[in-house]
């Protein structure tokens, strides 16, 4: 009978944040693997889990695909966590999840922590839609990504490292205006979890001052749609003209 890839979130900071069953699940796999093993070993110590761990990253998580899915295939669970947070979600996994499927293998994700959600929630901004985009590209295709962004009637979510978090406020505040509500969480759950919220100039003169440390969450509002009530008065003398807006 085959086994099961269990796809298992961590704490994004607070190890008292790890679910009871994401343990039990990591203690009872025939193998963990692990985005960084130096880095899940303390969770791993923490929680007296001794099962074998090997690494699992985008460097190699090509040449190693075939072999963890025949120990699958033969009868084995195997759990995949990564640095931080759930796997798959701007870390690896997606690629292993993926071919699971594709062989009829059954993968089961636990619920549990996402650094975007509580971002989120506690930036005050409009959270019933949102757009989740991760990390920006570096270089190419950088500009045009953010223009695409600007223009997105929901809220949304940039993953983004404190060395670039003041290049990309000033971009930002460039394509959207220097108006646009945002927030700026970092290190959540953690001893320095901080959100910061105010327009993106406001943000953006504020981290020029203040060099951001940790892992950084950007949130930034929609883009404001037209006013109800000037789109009636828009198509007021033009009433077989529908409103492209509703």
């Amino acid at each position: 009978m085959p086994g099961k890839l269990y796809i298992v979130p961590t704490p994004v900071g607070n190890l008292a944040d790890m679910a009871p069953r994401a343990v039990e699940v990591l203690k009872a796999a025939s193998l963990v693997l692990a985005e960084d093993t130096r880095t899940s070993a303390v969770l791993m110590k923490h929680f007296g889990i001794a099962t074998p761990m090997a690494s699992h990253h985008k460097y190699n998580e090509h040449r190693d695909l075939d072999p963890i899915l025949d120990r699958i295939a033969a009868g084995e669970d195997i759990a995949l966590v990564s640095d931080a947070g759930t796997p798959g979600i701007s870390d690896p996994g997606f690629m292993l999840s993926r071919e699971c499927r594709r062989k009829g293998l059954t993968v089961e994700t636990l619920p549990g922590p996402t650094a975007f959600v509580p971002a989120l929630v506690n930036s005050g901004l409009p959270c019933d839609r949102f757009f989740f985009e991760g990390f920006l590209p570096v270089k190419k295709g950088r500009a045009s990504r953010l223009a695409e962004l600007s223009a997105l009637p929901v809220t949304f979510i940039i993953y983004e490292s404190p060395l670039r978090l003041e290049r990309t406020l000033a971009q930002l505040a460039e394509v959207c205006g220097d108006d646009r509500p945002a927030s700026v969480s970092r290190e959540i759950s953690k001893m320095h979890d901080t959100t910061h919220r105010g327009t993106l100039a406001e943000l953006r003169d504020f981290f020029t001052a203040n060099q951001a440390r940790g892992e950084i969450v950007l949130i930034v509002g929609p883009k404001e749609r037209p006013d109800p009530d000037e789109r009636r008065h828009r198509n007021k003398y033009r009433p077989d003209t529908p409103d492209l807006d509703e």
